[in-house]
């Protein structure tokens, strides 16, 4: 089984930073692509950024240039930097990880329970 553990959540600000994390723990082959998806209050859970485990990395439009997504790999950990927070940016922040277990031949899609994030005005 893997597990996924984020912290970092806070209130913060408009214009402040956050920095998540999210650590794997289990017994597993290895973590392929990584990634933040936020879901905000009323709306769908959407992509905030992604990173495979060679380090390329996506962002959602609205993230572009403020958040910076990057990856651990000897510490099965993914990090995102939140900088310059809007209120827009308000939303529980969920870390997933695609994963090959031992002895299988596909990846499994695994999610951590979220961490709070809201910016204030």
């Amino acid at each position: 089984q893997v597990q996924l553990v984020e912290s970092g959540g806070a209130l913060v600000q408009a214009g402040g930073s956050l920095r998540l994390s999210c650590a794997a723990s289990g017994i597993f082959f290895r973590i392929n692509g990584m990634g933040w998806y936020r879901q905000a209050p009323g709306k769908q859970r959407e992509l905030v950024a992604t990173i495979t485990s060679g380090g390329s990395t996506n962002y959602a439009d609205s993230v572009k240039g403020r958040f910076t997504i990057s990856r651990d790999n000897s510490k099965n950990t993914v990090y995102l930097q939140m900088n310059s927070l809007e209120p827009e940016d308000t939303a529980v922040y969920y870390c997933n990880a695609l994963v090959r277990t031992i002895g299988s031949n596909y990846d499994r899609n695994y999610w951590g329970q979220g961490t709070q994030v809201t910016v204030s005005s």
